[in-house]
């Protein structure tokens, strides 16, 4: 079975565009050459910094849709793979 993979690449901006695909390699050429016209288009080049694979594309889907709503520290410690901080940052504000 074709895996699926949630991604974050980092735009020249230096925002962050999160997405989905079944083929990473071809997604960062198309963002690259400009052939999908999305949030990087006018945004290019853009460097994959995060990717994680997943056996579905309803699973590589709902972490893309829980990425997008974290906010840019959150996405950067998971950037960095640092787990302490990712666990901080998702505790409640009270």
């Amino acid at each position: 079975m074709k895996p699926f993979w949630t991604y974050m690449v980092r735009c020249s901006d230096n925002s962050y565009y999160i997405g989905h695909t079944d083929n990473l390699e071809r997604r960062l050429l198309e963002h690259n050459h400009g052939t999908l016209i999305c949030y990087t288009t006018n945004r290019l080049p853009v460097q994959l910094v995060w990717s994680n694979e997943f056996a579905t594309r309803e699973e590589a889907l709902e972490r893309e849709r829980q990425i997008k709503g974290w906010s840019r520290a959150k996405k950067e410690a998971l950037i960095r793979e640092d787990w302490k901080e990712l666990k901080d940052l998702s505790k409640s504000k009270k």
